[in-house]
Parts: C-alpha cells; sequence; structure tokens
C-alpha cells in the first residue's frame, strides 16, 4: 500500500508551502497548490503505477 503515504505527503507538501509562502493570497496558492498536485500526480503515473 504505498499510495496511502504518498498522498500524506502531498497534503504535507501542500499545507507546508500554503503556510510558509501563500498565506494571504488567495490566487498565488490556487496555481501553486494545482502545479504541485499536477507534478505529484505525474510521478506517481510515471513511477508508482507498476505498484
Amino acid at each position: 500500500m504505498p499510495i496511502a503515504p504518498y498522498i500524506v505527503l502531498l497534503v504535507v507538501v501542500v499545507v507546508g508551502v500554503d503556510l510558509l509562502f501563500f498565506r494571504n493570497r488567495f490566487w498565488e496558492r490556487l496555481l501553486v497548490n494545482t502545479g504541485i498536485v499536477l507534478v505529484f500526480a505525474a510521478f506517481a503515473l510515471r513511477f508508482l503505477r507498476k505498484l
């Protein structure tokens, strides 16, 4: 079950970036969070598909 730690890592990264850099900026947060999710999805499709 390697997907559960991967999802937890995704949530930790998104929340961490939100709190550290984009606390009061809605649109910037939305764009950066979307980018982070897309990078994690691409990585999962590339490397975790075989599991």
